[in-house]
């Protein structure tokens, strides 16, 4: 039986209907946060989910607690993820590549841990959610020494690099851009080769090159120019 690391201790066993909805509603809260940050409606969670708003106040009084049991379940899946790469793949360097290229869970928790302050006040202060948020770092802690001791990662980066480079790829156009997957993937595979040792050989890079025509605020001003 697996830990159920959204319920607040003590909350006894919820009926079947009861922990359906609770599931949904965490489910689409972490797929709106991921896409639109822990601020969004939450009429529209509730709309996301299928239920109705008042089975989510029932479920999430407020906001707070809302977040704070997606950052539980978050950081608990996240952690094993990280923790399943750690163990199943070859190499320190294979497990550090599976773990950022994993899901939507790594980039939720980053979200939440670095790109929202008041997500981040509330993750901070819940002790559970500390516990795997620490455990989650100590992991990312062993799988960069391991890559390190085996020369495929260059020796002048630590863990907390790897994770403020990670954090400043996901300000990137949403998901609904029609090249949001193809400028992720790529703008990855750069950060990767970057982190590798200096003379590996690098990744080719997935998809066709960009143009800045694709990039919304990069396109050049065509109107003509004033006089004067």
């Amino acid at each position: 039986m697996t830990t159920d690391f959204s319920a607040s201790p003590g909350e006894p066993p919820l009926r079947a209907d009861a922990r359906r909805n609770r599931d949904q509603i965490i489910g689409a809260a972490k797929s709106l946060f991921t896409s639109d940050g822990p601020e969004v409606p939450m009429e529209e969670i509730a709309r996301s989910a299928g239920v109705g708003v008042g089975t989510l106040y029932r479920r999430f009084p407020d906001r707070e607690s809302l977040i704070r049991a997606v950052a539980r379940d978050n950081f608990a899946n996240t952690l094993a993820q990280a923790e399943a790469a750690a163990v199943e793949e070859p190499t320190g360097w294979d497990s550090l590549v599976r773990l950022l290229k994993s899901s939507d869970e790594l980039q939720l928790s980053v979200h939440l841990g670095m790109s929202s302050p008041r997500a981040w006040e509330i993750v901070k202060g819940d002790e559970i959610t500390q516990r795997l948020r620490n455990s989650l770092l100590a992991t990312l802690d062993s799988v960069v020494a391991t890559a390190q001791a085996e020369g495929s990662l260059r020796a002048d980066v630590g863990a907390g690099d790897i994770a403020a480079i990670f954090a400043m790829l996901l300000r990137r156009p949403g998901p609904d851009h029609p090249d949001s997957q193809r400028l992720a993937e790529r703008a990855l595979q750069v950060m990767l080769d970057g982190l590798r040792t200096p003379g590996r050989p690098g990744a080719g890079l997935p998809g066709e090159p960009i143009s800045v025509s694709e990039i919304p605020l990069l396109k050049r001003d065509k109107r003509p120019a004033r006089d004067g």
